[in-house]
């Protein structure tokens, strides 16, 4: 299943409105490899994309001035090509922490779809907790630890007993 990272502004209160929140879908991205570029300045990720086009450019030159064969000059752009798919998820998570955004929820989901109804499930869950926390209510009850406590002189594994001789 894909991993979303889900982003808000940090400008805005505790809760900003949810219009304003971004999804990133962590892993490779398709057109991010074929298109490069185009898809840099579809996102708007324009110092990613100056730093982009600096590489490509400074690296197609160097390698004509070496002499490079063609066959190489391609393998070349097609790896750079291949690491732009790999981390564009990346990029646009590090043009929003530049642009004051912060990192509200990791969520997992099919699709973007999913992953939005779950985000704001938990979220309004979170939100209709902290409401009636703030209208002097008692606090949600804690969940109780699965595994029962174990005494502090017990050891776990094959481990022989504390105090016993070998």
């Amino acid at each position: 299943m894909p991993v979303f990272t889900v982003h808000g502004p940090r400008a805005e209160t505790a809760r900003p409105s949810p219009d304003r929140i971004a999804f990133v879908r962590d892993g490779f991205a398709f057109f991010a490899f074929v298109f490069g570029g185009l898809w840099l300045a579809y996102h708007r990720l324009w110092l990613a994309l100056l730093g982009y086009l600096v590489a490509v450019v400074a690296l197609i030159a160097a390698m004509i001035a070496f002499g490079v064969p063609p066959g190489a000059r391609f393998g070349v752009l097609f790896l750079v090509a291949l690491l732009m798919g790999f981390e564009a998820a990346s990029l646009r998570r590090w043009t929003l922490s530049r642009r004051k955004w912060k990192l509200l929820d990791v969520v997992v989901g099919d699709n973007r779809d999913e992953a939005e109804r779950r985000f704001f499930q938990r979220w309004t869950q979170v939100r209709h907790e902290a409401d009636a926390t703030h209208r002097g209510e008692p606090p949600p009850p804690r969940r109780a630890a699965m595994t029962p406590a174990m005494p502090r002189d017990e050891i776990i594994g094959l481990f022989p007993q504390p105090g016993t001789p070998r």
